[in-house]
């Protein structure tokens, strides 16, 4: 698939010999609308591409990106990504965080009428959500993006995978000390509307007190770093800001995948983010079946009820108010 899309592009005669659209005019075709936002049909007069291929054109050219890009921009963070996370956590006053998670609506202009009442939310639209973390560098770690806006942000947990490499033990390890307690998970700002697990940090609402109400402003601060994220990729790519023309979920996801791994890619040139030769040969390992009673299992059970740990949650609150005051 990725390998149809790439020859797409290439240059080719019709069958008397006259020359079709160069690969630079369809992939500039495909970037304006993406940096734009524009429709389709706007570009004519400027690159002489008529609408229907300009459309081809942009379903081509992120799949394309998916597919030669995606195992290294998209992918989950390793050995080192963690190790950089934690030292920037560190000198933010958070040991242990790996970033800020929030979602995103994506306003869907086109979705078809039988859908818009499961689309409609809060924003009395049709949207669909993007839940994101971002680090402090604004490179975006995970994006699960598909559900329908009708969701709250508890919802869009429920059915996302944030924490499936570390339920199943596939997660690089995590461990650090506040406060003179050890923790073995790292955690993410939150704000107030997720729940009290042991993976995130929340806000005080109302605090009393002057540790508390330091410790509430430190949050609040930190975990504006996902919605900077937010602002920055549909600063750079226009089309996720605007309403969405397309009337089929697939071709919105690809876009916004798309544009957050050339997101990422900015990221990468401006700093020394993804510079640890990455292989993506064990992004997807072999996964074995058996019918046989496996220790693994327990071990499953056993992380999924420590992600989702109020006690630990209250705890781990507590400490990081008394480390940020000292």
């Amino acid at each position: 698939m990725g390998l149809n899309n790439m020859i797409y592009f290439i240059q080719r005669t019709d069958a008397v010999g006259v020359l079709g659209l160069s690969s630079l005019q369809k992939i500039t075709a495909a970037y304006r609308i993406l940096a734009y936002g524009t429709p389709a049909d706007s570009v004519d007069e400027y690159i002489r591409i008529g609408e229907s291929t300009a459309i081809e054109s942009l379903r081509r050219f992120v799949k394309a990106v998916i597919a030669m890009f995606g195992d290294h921009y998209l992918r989950a963070p390793n050995n080192i990504d963690i190790a950089r996370l934690l030292q920037t956590g560190e000198q933010c006053g958070f040991p242990g965080m790996l970033g800020s998670i929030d979602c995103m609506h994506w306003k869907w202009k086109n979705c078809p009428t039988v859908w818009q009442g499961m689309y409609t939310g809060h924003c009395h639209e049709p949207t669909i959500i993007l839940e994101a973390v971002a680090s402090q560098d604004l490179w975006i770690w995970h994006a699960f993006f598909g559900l329908p806006g009708s969701l709250n942000d508890i919802n869009v947990l429920d059915r996302s995978p944030v924490f499936t490499l570390l339920a199943n033990g596939h997660a690089p390890p995590v461990n650090y000390i506040i406060n003179g307690h050890e923790y073995r998970m790292g955690y993410y700002l939150t704000d107030g509307i997720y729940p009290n697990w042991s993976t995130f940090v929340k806000t005080i609402p109302c605090p009393q007190g002057l540790k508390k109400k330091h410790f509430a402003k430190a949050q609040e601060s930190a975990r504006k770093d996902v919605k900077r994220e937010f602002g920055v990729l549909q600063a750079r790519f226009a089309i996720v800001r605007g309403p969405a023309r397309f009337w089929d979920e697939e071709t919105l996801a690809d876009i916004m995948k798309a544009c957050i791994i050339m997101h990422n890619m900015v990221i990468e040139d401006e700093g020394d983010i993804g510079n640890n030769d990455f292989d993506g040969s064990d992004a997807n390992p072999p996964v074995e079946v058996s019918h046989a009673y496996t220790p693994e299992l327990e071990d499953f059970m056993q992380t999924h009820y420590q992600i989702r740990d109020s006690v630990t949650h209250s705890q781990l609150q507590s400490n990081l108010i008394e480390h940020l005051w000292q």
